[in-house]
């Protein structure tokens, strides 16, 4: 009754990396409030993914084969996917993310192609014995996975002005996706969706089972009731004005040159 919900991540929103981010505008409903009100974001967090760009088409109604769908992948990126969690608490129900999730999309500068990928796949790590297997669309021949190291470090404004940075995550990414990418393809095609050259796909949050591997703030922190605390005494449950959150990957392998996936930075610009 307060709010139009709809789903929407928008194309349109995606920026480069060292782009700033304004802190959004939404509607909130505080645990203390009688009625929701409209204003900044005072939650807003941060969300460690892969950005994976397609190759290939299909045409609408034909859906994306296990088979098929490693050969559709044209290469990866880091991708920040904002979030500004208490508006996102407000309307996630019953439709999910609206103007939490609209406002901003970072993404690193440069594509790592399939091909120079090669070097690092490794086998996808093996499911818990108590847990279903997948159902046979989602059953990809050798499927993999990459080894890739990713890492979350936070500057503020103080940190920013001594020359450091708070590392906040560091995550195996081959340790920590219960899905492969080819699945996410095979899955998000089955049902007929034409898939398009150039689409953009998001991993989701990359998160381990330890609090230093978590891939976003909310998970970080417990949703803010572990706060971090930085080298200089700073606290931080959720991202403040001035902040600058930064994205590193690296694919690592034996006997191959480590490749690195650059720097996915976006600095809080006030509302």
């Amino acid at each position: 009754n307060w709010v139009p919900i709809g789903y929407h991540w928008r194309a349109s929103s995606i920026v480069i990396s060292g782009t700033p981010v304004r802190r959004p505008r939404g509607q909130t409903n505080p645990p203390a409030a009688s009625t929701p009100g409209f204003g900044p974001s005072q939650s807003l967090d941060y969300e460690l993914e892969l950005g994976v760009f397609l190759g290939g088409r299909n045409a609408l109604g034909t859906p994306v084969l296990a088979n098929e769908a490693a050969a559709r992948i044209f290469g990866i990126c880091l991708l920040n996917d904002w979030s500004a969690r208490d508006i996102q608490s407000w309307e996630y129900q019953p439709l999910g993310p609206f103007l939490a999730k609209n406002f901003a999309t970072s993404v690193s500068p440069w594509i790592v192609t399939a091909d120079a990928l090669l070097p690092f796949h490794v086998p996808m790590p093996a499911r818990p014995l108590d847990d279903p297997e997948p159902l046979e669309y989602l059953r990809v021949p050798n499927d993999w996975t990459l080894s890739l190291d990713l890492e979350v470090e936070l500057e503020t404004t103080a940190l920013r002005a001594a020359a450091t940075a708070f590392p906040v995550s560091r995550v195996k990414f081959e340790e920590s996706m219960y899905w492969s990418i080819a699945q996410l393809i095979t899955h998000h095609g089955s049902n007929g969706c034409n898939l398009y050259m150039g689409d953009l796909i998001g991993t989701g949050t990359i998160s381990g089972l330890a609090p230093e591997s978590r891939g976003c703030l909310l998970e970080r922190t417990w949703r803010g009731s572990q706060p971090l605390t930085l080298p200089n005494g700073e606290t931080r449950k959720f991202l403040e004005d001035g902040d600058e959150v930064i994205f590193r990957g690296h694919c690592r392998a034996s006997g191959a040159v480590s490749i690195g996936l650059g720097e996915c930075r976006g600095v809080v610009a006030p509302a």
